[in-house]
């Protein structure tokens, strides 16, 4: 099977992805640990996230990501599945 530079992009695009993931729950438990509220850990990382990317892509990116972000809420993405736990 052979694998082209757009497979490859993908997959290196969601390894990417998975460990940008793993950093940002192990800074989440960090913080939580040390008894800093969900909401205050929430609003620090959005802030700083929004920072970076109107630095790097524009507000326009910034707000595509928002309004991206806001339907994913609204469809229950975030929401945890609590037949695992």
């Amino acid at each position: 099977m052979e694998t082209g530079t757009g497979d490859i992009d993908a997959l290196i695009k969601e390894q990417k992805r998975l460990l940008a993931n793993e950093q940002q729950e192990e800074a989440w438990a960090d913080a939580r640990s040390v008894g800093i509220e969900a909401e205050i850990v929430a609003e620090a990382a959005i802030e700083t996230a929004f920072i970076e990317l109107v630095a790097e892509h524009g507000e326009t990116a910034a707000l595509a990501l928002l309004d991206n972000t806001r339907e994913k809420v609204l469809g229950g993405a975030f929401l945890r599945d609590v037949s695992r736990h």
